[in-house]
């Protein structure tokens, strides 16, 4: 989550995740309706100059986002966080309104102070009004149970649903969003959706691939997230 702030928080915890699969190798492929717009597997020996990589204050103004904590090693995208909250954080713009997008991430156990999160933040940089997507944050010491949460409004309400997974292994992490509904994918299986159009986001969203640093939610120590890849779909018709 970008904020802390919440006026409405609605938990839709479910049970046991056995039917996951680890490592999927490929992704989830999408459903018929969508086209493929732009795709990273980070294969370059460098970060592509596409995505643009913060160099300033951390998430709500705690610790420092520095361009240096993002590296590409053999095909892998990596970030890593210090004890001391130097992290990093990356946004590929521009965005779009509806769409598709795809992650396959790993999460490194560690601090619960360092949050991995996959979202889409709002083009006209207006949040809350804007909205924002986490269709993946995990923040537990170990990296067991997967978050979605959906902000929007004015007050930053949200609506948010956690699942038991294994974020430490390789897994797609997906998110489809249309005039009719937003729903959140681990390994093309469900485990979020809303049908609620006030809680869409109003206007264009991009992707972002961040280790924020919550300095209050656990002690200090490093953080680290891997992304094999990402893809970008948009809807067609």
């Amino acid at each position: 989550m970008h904020a802390f702030h919440a006026r409405c928080l609605i938990s839709l915890s479910c049970g046991l995740f056995g039917s996951l699969l680890a490592v999927p190798p490929q992704a989830v492929p999408a459903e018929a309706g969508w086209s493929l717009v732009r795709e990273d597997d980070f294969n370059r020996p460098a970060l592509d100059p596409s995505w643009y990589r913060y160099d300033g204050p951390g998430h709500a103004g705690e610790g420092v986002r520095s361009p240096e904590q993002i590296n590409v090693v053999n095909g892998v995208l990596h970030i890593d966080g210090t004890a001391d909250g130097t992290t990093g954080g990356m946004s590929w713009n521009a965005g779009q309104r509806y769409g598709r997008w795809e992650t396959r991430a790993r999460y490194a156990p560690g601090t619960a102070a360092y949050h991995q999160v996959l979202t889409l933040w709002p083009d006209a940089e207006d949040f809350p009004e804007g909205g924002e997507v986490d269709y993946s944050e995990v923040s537990d010491q170990q990296r067991q149970n997967l978050e979605f949460f959906l902000h929007f409004g004015s007050d930053n309400d949200q609506v948010s649903a956690t699942r038991p997974v294994d974020t430490t292994q390789w897994h797609v992490y997906a998110v489809e969003w249309t005039p009719d509904h937003i729903v959140g994918y681990v390994d093309g299986v469900e485990f979020f959706r809303s049908q609620d159009p006030a809680t869409f986001p109003p206007r264009p969203m991009h992707p972002t691939i961040q280790l924020d640093w919550f300095p209050g939610d656990g002690p200090r120590g490093p953080g680290s997230m891997e992304v094999d890849w990402i893809r970008q779909y948009a809807l067609r018709g």
